[in-house]
This record gives C-alpha cells, sequence and structure tokens, in this order.
C-alpha cells in the first residue's frame, strides 16, 4: 500500500484572517486528510491565545474544499456525549459529501479534563477514563448505524435516539482509534478501520529515534494480537502516525530528504500507512519552515512510492 501524508491544523486561527485560506492550500498541496486537534483549549502557547471548536471549523472546511478528507485527532469522552455527538458527525459527514473521519480516543488529563467540573470534583482517572471510552465508543457505532438507539450504561444513556437518514458513508464514517493500552487497541481492533499513535511518551522525554522506532515496533505487534484475538486481520486497519512527539521532533521537516528518509524508515519497517504532520506555527512546538514544509508535501509522497 503507498503512503499517504497528512496534516494538522490547529484551529488557532480566524476563518477569514488565514484560517481557511490554510484548508484551502491544504487541499491544494494535495494531502490525503487534513485533521484537526478536538480540545476545549490545549497547552502553552495555546492555551492563552486563539483556540476555535472543531466541528465547526471542519464543518467550514467542508464547505470550502471539495477532495480533501477532513478529521479529528482525537475526539475524546472528556466533554463529548455519544448522542449529541453522533448528530453532529452525521451532520458533518452529509455537509463534507462523505469526506470525514473520526480520529477519537480516550482523552488526557488536561484542560479538557478539568474544564467542566465542579470545584469539588476530582478528574478521572486513568482507569475511569478507559472504562468511559470502553462504553463510549461501541455506543457511538451503535448511533451511526442504526435509526434508532436505546441504551443503559453505566456512563451514558440513550433514549430511543434517532439518527435518519445516518452517514453518507456507509454503514458509517470510518474510526481511527487512538491506543497504546490493552483495552483500547481492542476497541481499534473492534471498531475501528484505523489506529493511531504518537508514540510512546515515555521515551519522547529522554529516549532516542532508535528507542522510539522500537516502541512503536511493541505497539504494531501489540495490535497485531489484538487483531488476533479477535479474528480479525490487522492488515484491513491503517495505520496512522501523528508525529511531532517523539523523540525526532521537527527534525523529519528540514529537508525533503530527511522527511522521506524518516516516513521510509516508519513505512517499511513498522507497516504504517498514513504519516500526518503538523502545519508550522512559529514560536511553538510545531514551529518548521513553511516553504521545507510545502516541499515535502509536494514532493515527498512520489519518493516514497
Amino acid at each position: 500500500m503507498s503512503l499517504r501524508l497528512s496534516t494538522v491544523n490547529l484551529p488557532v486561527r480566524r476563518w477569514h484572517e488565514g484560517g481557511r485560506d490554510q484548508w484551502l492550500r491544504a487541499e491544494e498541496f494535495g494531502f490525503h486528510t487534513a485533521y484537526t486537534y478536538d480540545h476545549l483549549s490545549w497547552r502553552v502557547p495555546f492555551r492563552d491565545g486563539p483556540w476555535f471548536g472543531a466541528v465547526p471549523t471542519l464543518t467550514a472546511a467542508a464547505t470550502a474544499t471539495e477532495r480533501l478528507r477532513l478529521g479529528t485527532l482525537v475526539t475524546s469522552p472528556n466533554f463529548r456525549h455519544p448522542v449529541t455527538l453522533a448528530k453532529e458527525l452525521i451532520s458533518l459527514d452529509d455537509i463534507s459529501g462523505g469526506r470525514i473521519t473520526l480520529g477519537i480516543g480516550a482523552g488526557g488529563n488536561g484542560f479538557d479534563a478539568t474544564t467542566l467540573l465542579k470545584g469539588d470534583e476530582e478528574p478521572w482517572s486513568p482507569r475511569e477514563r478507559a472504562d468511559r471510552f470502553g462504553e463510549f465508543v461501541p455506543l457511538l457505532d451503535r448511533l451511526l448505524t442504526e435509526d434508532s438507539v436505546t441504551h443503559e450504561g453505566t456512563f451514558y444513556s440513550a433514549n430511543e435516539a434517532r439518527n435518519i437518514p445516518g452517514c453518507v458513508q456507509r454503514p458509517r464514517l470510518p474510526f481511527a482509534v487512538a491506543a497504546t493500552g490493552p483495552r483500547g487497541l481492542t476497541l481499534a481492533a473492534r471498531h475501528g478501520q484505523a489506529w493511531v499513535t504518537t508514540g510512546d511518551p515515555k521515551v519522547s522525554a529522554t529516549g532516542t529515534p532508535e528507542q522510539s522506532r522500537e516502541a512503536l515496533r511493541g505497539q504494531v505487534e501489540k495490535l497485531g494480537k489484538a487483531c488476533a484475538d479477535i479474528g480479525r486481520d490487522v492488515a484491513e486497519l491503517d495505520k496512522i502516525f501523528l508525529t511531532g512527539f517523539t523523540p525526532d521532533g521537527t527534525r523529519p521537516l528540514e529537508s525533503v530528504d530527511a522527511f522521506v528518509d524518516f516516513a521510509g524508515r516508519h513505512q517499511e519497517l513498522l507497516g504504517f500507512t498514513e504519516i500526518v504532520i503538523h502545519w508550522p506555527i512559529p514560536d511553538s512546538r510545531f514551529a518548521a519552515n513553511q516553504k521545507v514544509f510545502e516541499r515535502i508535501a509536494d514532493e515527498a509522497v512520489a519518493q516514497l512510492g
């Protein structure tokens, strides 16, 4: 399978002050998909600056573009409910003409985890996040494929939730499940059309690029086992690598040759089918040379084959 190259457009620009143009340029450059983060806010320096909602941003991008796939990397239960999210996704899939991918993960312990809490409430523990994720994904799957859903669970309820006419993409829009632990990988195997990873955060902090690739190899092997355990061929899942969080940092974006070497190693050695790079943002962890970024978008995939 040929490698796909995608990008992330963080929702930090006003639509009429460069936001719209960025999505149009992503389509012109030929990216397979342009994703955005689905957060209420994110880390410094973005915490104290503009940050717009993912679903409205993607809706606007869907009306401005024609061919580009669009998606979230990633949506989580931190501030979403499956019933209302399903309605928004069906609408977004319709507006885009069936060009939406839902990246979905269990969520972390950042700002999204605390913004909606009352003063005496504690953030969810990792176990509770995993428990919620384990109920959220199967329910969302049903909501996007069945006309009417009733569900009474531990964390989420649906009472004759109706979602007619359903998605343009059948049986529903694809899920790209972000996971590294056994429970999340099982969800990816059961419900995902793709699997997403950013690497191993423990290795990212102190490790080397070689150690990062070895950690990724371990994740891929665990995904294969999760698929085998339910009788699914792991080759059915796309494997998406969201870059920018490994010891390589932005070094792969320093030149076309550097990126081709980086992407080729992850494609050939680890089986990744899609590499996602962040659109450069000055004075952030995603700072990179815009012209080199554009050359990578224009030239790299052809070299990788």
